[in-house]
C-alpha cells in the first residue's frame, strides 16, 4: 500500500477529528466496563424474565428446549413407549393359563354302528367335549406379577434416567449455542475498535508521523478478526443444528438468541451432593429395582419344584345313548432336575450380577460427581479471579495505552496488544463460565435434580 493509494480511496480527514471519534468509542466502552463483564457485553433480558413468559421463543432458554424435546425426541418417544409396555406386562404376568377346549370324536367311520365315515360331531360313534385349564402351582403367579411390577420400575426409572441423559445433550448444546453468541458479540466489538484504530493510524500515515507498516498491521488484524467471525459463526450454525436435531427439527430451523442462564451457585458440597446422588438418582434406582426383579426371579425359579396342575371337564355324547360327565386332574411332574438347577444358578447368578451392578454404578456416580465438583469449583475461582484482578487489570492497561497513543508516547502495536489483552481476558471470562456451567449440568444429571 502507498501513500497515492490511501488518498485515491479513502477521504482525506483532519486528524484530531479522527482521534476524537477514536476517544468517543474509547470512552464508551470504558462506561460499559464499569459493569459485570457478561452482562456488559452481552445486553440480554434475564433468564428470570424468560421464564416467567410462558411465550419465550423456542431457544431463549433451556427450559422452553427441555419442554420441547420431551415431546417430540423420537428417542425418549421410544423409551416411554417401552416403558409404557413393561407396565402392562404386569396383570398378564400373573394371569392363568388360557383353557384349552377339545373335541374328540370316537369311531368316526362308524364301524361299530354300521354307517359311512364322517367327521359331523353327534353322527360318530361317540363325541367328547372336554375343557382343559392349567394352574400353575401355589404361588407362582403372584410371584410372576410381582416380578413384572419390579421390572416395571426398574423400566420407569430408566426412562428417568434416559431423560436425564437427553436433558444434558440439549443444555450442553444449548450451552456451546450461547458461547457463540456471546463470542460473535465480542468477535464485533473488537472488529469495532479495531476499525477506529485503523482509521487513527491511517490518519497518521497521512500526515507522515505513522509508518505504512502500521497501517498494514491494523488492516491484517481486521482481516484476521473477520476470520474469526468466520469460525464463531460455523460454531453456532453446528450448534443450532446440535439442537434442532435433539428436538426432531429440520437442521436449519431458526432459533431464537439465547438468554443470559440462572445466576451459578457459589459453592456446592460435595458430601451433601453424594448423599443427594445415592437418594435421588434414577440410574441407580433402576439398578435398585433391577436387584428386586432378579430376587423374585430366582424364587420364581425355585418354585419350579413344585408341579403346576391342570383340571379337565369332558363331555360325552354317544350316538343314541346318555351323555355322561368325566373330572380329570393332572398333575406336571418336574423330573428334568439338571434344566431346573442350571435355571436356578443362572438366577443366582443373575441376582449377583444385579447387585455388583448397583455398586459399581454407585462408585461410578461418586466419581463423576467429584470430578464434575472439582471442574465447577476450578471454573468459578477462575472466574472470579479473572473479573476481580485480570479484567480490571487488561482495562487499565487498555485505558493507558490509549491515552498515551494519542498523545505519541505509544505506538501502533502497543494498542493492538493491549486490545488483543482486553479481548483475550473477556474470552478467558467467557469461557470459564461456560465450563462451569458444564460442570453444573453434569452435577445436576448425576444428582438427578436441579441445583
Amino acid at each position: 500500500m502507498n501513500s497515492s493509494n490511501a488518498g485515491t480511496h479513502r477521504p482525506h480527514a483532519p486528524t484530531s477529528l479522527l482521534i476524537a471519534s477514536l476517544l468517543a468509542v474509547a470512552t464508551t466502552v470504558h462506561a460499559q466496563d464499569a459493569a459485570p463483564p457478561l452482562a456488559r457485553t452481552f445486553p440480554v433480558a434475564p433468564s428470570a424474565a424468560a421464564a416467567a413468559n410462558p411465550a419465550a421463543p423456542l431457544g431463549a432458554d433451556i427450559a422452553g428446549l427441555l419442554e420441547h424435546a420431551r415431546n417430540t425426541n423420537p428417542s425418549f418417544a421410544a423409551q416411554r413407549a417401552e416403558t409404557a409396555a413393561a407396565r402392562e406386562r404386569i396383570d398378564s404376568a400373573g394371569a392363568l393359563p388360557d383353557p384349552n377346549v377339545q373335541v374328540e370324536l370316537m369311531d368316526f367311520t362308524n364301524e361299530m354302528r354300521g354307517g359311512g365315515t364322517t367327521l359331523v360331531p353327534g353322527r360318530v360313534g361317540e363325541t367328547r367335549y372336554r375343557f382343559i385349564q392349567p394352574l400353575p402351582g401355589w404361588g407362582k403367579r403372584d410371584l410372576q406379577s410381582r416380578t413384572a411390577a419390579a421390572k416395571a420400575e426398574q423400566a420407569a426409572a430408566g426412562l428417568d434416567a434416559a431423560w436425564l441423559d437427553l436433558a444434558l445433550t440439549i443444555k450442553q448444546a444449548w450451552l456451546r449455542y450461547y458461547a457463540a453468541d456471546r463470542e460473535a458479540a465480542l468477535a464485533r466489538e473488537s472488529l469495532a475498535l479495531l476499525g477506529g484504530l485503523e482509521e487513527a493510524t491511517l490518519a497518521r500515515y497521512r500526515q507522515g508521523i505513522a509508518p505504512q507498516q502500521a497501517v498494514l498491521r491494523a488492516q491484517r488484524e481486521i482481516t484476521s478478526q473477520r476470520l474469526a467471525q468466520v469460525g464463531i459463526e460455523q460454531r453456532r450454525r453446528g450448534a443450532v443444528a446440535a439442537l434442532n436435531g435433539l428436538l426432531a427439527r429440520a437442521p436449519h430451523s431458526p432459533l431464537a438468541a439465547p438468554a443470559e442462564p440462572p445466576t451459578l451457585p457459589e459453592t456446592l458440597d460435595l458430601p451433601a451432593l453424594v448423599d443427594r446422588a445415592r437418594s435421588t438418582n434414577p440410574a441407580l434406582a433402576a439398578d435398585e429395582r433391577g436387584i428386586e426383579a432378579a430376587r423374585l426371579e430366582r424364587e420364581r425359579t425355585w418354585a419350579d419344584r413344585y408341579p403346576d396342575y391342570s383340571i379337565g371337564l369332558t363331555n360325552n355324547r354317544p350316538r343314541g345313548e346318555d351323555q355322561s360327565w368325566d373330572l380329570m386332574f393332572e398333575v406336571m411332574i418336574p423330573l428334568q432336575q439338571s434344566a431346573r438347577r442350571a435355571r436356578e444358578r443362572e438366577a443366582a447368578h443373575m441376582l449377583t450380577a444385579a447387585d455388583a451392578k448397583r455398586e459399581a454404578t454407585g462408585a461410578r456416580l461418586a466419581g463423576e460427581l467429584g470430578a464434575a465438583w472439582a471442574n465447577y469449583t476450578s471454573s468459578r475461582e477462575s472466574q472470579r479471579l479473572i473479573r476481580a484482578t485480570l479484567l480490571p487489570q487488561a482495562q487499565a492497561t487498555r485505558d493507558a495505552t490509549r491515552a498515551a497513543f494519542e498523545t505519541g508516547r505509544a505506538d501502533f502495536d502497543a494498542v493492538l496488544e493491549a486490545e488483543r489483552q482486553l479481548v483475550d481476558t473477556r474470552m478467558s471470562l467467557l469461557q470459564s463460565e461456560v465450563e462451569a456451567r458444564m460442570a453444573l449440568y453434569e452435577i445436576e444429571k448425576l444428582v438427578g435434580e436441579a441445583l
